[in-house]
């Protein structure tokens, strides 16, 4: 059924929610439209007249005087069996859901794991069907982030690639955490705790995250004096499995390592299974420390002491560049950086 004016019986109009929460109908348009222009105070009665009417926005209507879609998209460069299996990709959705809530987006969630879904992607990836995008798990040869700049499609990073690294390099926005303080403070704790051989499953070293981390482990090592050994340095790609595979390696050439810095939680707990399966005590014979402190890392036996990364911050403040950016709003900085620190629980 409808009324005279066109709208369907019962469906509350912005007119309605303006009086709900005592503004005028201008107010509860700029915040229903994201706008920065309101005292938060206002924001607040707005979004809340929102929820008590149940108020759902004309988006066909708005689109076209907005020129806008309402969507932005969350990319995760990685298979569907990683992006649904690891808890840092679920925890950075859950920070970017959190972040976008009290505005009118949208999250599309993708990933890509072969090269006609990149296709697919990129196809789909213009300012007919999203208004933004958020990237995360780049490699150095993703040409993604460039291709989105060049559409004029607001991008943000989760993390930076290591071309980034480069003080020289583009600037872009992004998110990312103290890798190397992290990593420096961890394997500093094992020296201090009087282990000599402290071997390393650093991340890959095409991704920003893999060159830090690995940057904190030798820059910890050269503060206490310990020389920075090659054949104490396996790499992995950040799963269980690449843990697994680094931690035989380690102990083929060194079976004399009495520690052992994972740059993940995941490659931490492959190693560790190595190391029971070798009859190596954790943490009397080999201490284990990870990075992430996931929720895996209280359900490991023993239980992994690992660096904190604020993953679910993370994925909001990205939200947060990302809508700041559409709006058109002044952004002081393209950087977000979050600090970590280390959670010791008994493997180290």
């Amino acid at each position: 059924m409808r009324t005279q004016r066109g709208r369907v019986a019962g469906r509350p109009t912005l007119s309605e929610v303006a009086a709900r929460a005592g503004v005028g109908r201008g107010t509860a348009s700029r915040v229903v439209n994201n706008s920065s222009q309101v005292s938060p105070m206002l924001r607040a009665a707005v979004w809340e007249a929102v929820r008590e009417l149940g108020y759902v926005p004309n988006r066909a209507a708005r689109t076209l005087v907005t020129q806008r879609t309402d969507s932005v998209a969350l990319v995760i460069s990685e298979s569907g069996d990683r992006a649904f299996g690891e808890p840092f990709f679920a925890d950075i959705a859950r920070g970017v859901s959190a972040g976008l809530a009290e505005t009118p987006l949208q999250l599309w969630l993708s990933w890509i794991q072969s090269p006609g879904g990149r296709e697919k992607m990129e196809h789909q990836l213009t300012d007919q069907h999203v208004d933004g995008v958020m990237l995360i798990s780049l490699h150095d040869a993703d040409p993604l982030p460039g291709l989105l700049v060049e559409r004029g499609l607001p991008v943000v990073l989760g993390g930076r690639p290591a071309r980034m690294l480069d003080p020289a390099a583009q600037p872009a926005y992004f998110v990312d955490v103290d890798n190397v303080g992290g990593a420096r403070q961890a394997v500093e704790y094992l020296a201090a705790t009087g282990h000599q051989a402290i071997a390393t499953i650093a991340g890959p070293q095409d991704m920003g995250v893999g060159v830090n981390r690995l940057e904190g482990y030798r820059a910890a090592l050269a503060a206490y004096g310990h020389p920075v050994r090659e054949d104490l340095i396996a790499y992995g790609d950040f799963s269980a499995e690449s843990g697994i595979a680094a931690m035989r390696r380690l102990l083929l050439v060194r079976g004399d390592l009495d520690a052992v810095f994972a740059a993940s939680d995941l490659m931490a707990l492959g190693a560790m299974q190595v190391l029971h399966e070798a009859g190596r005590r954790i943490p009397e014979d080999v201490a284990v420390v990870g990075y992430e402190n996931s929720s895996l890392a209280l359900h490991s036996h023993p239980p992994l002491t690992s660096v904190h990364q604020p993953v679910i911050t993370m994925g909001r403040e990205m939200a947060r560049l990302l809508a700041a950016q559409i709006r058109g709003d002044e952004i002081p900085s393209p950087a977000v950086f979050l600090a970590t620190h280390l959670v010791r629980r008994g493997s180290a």
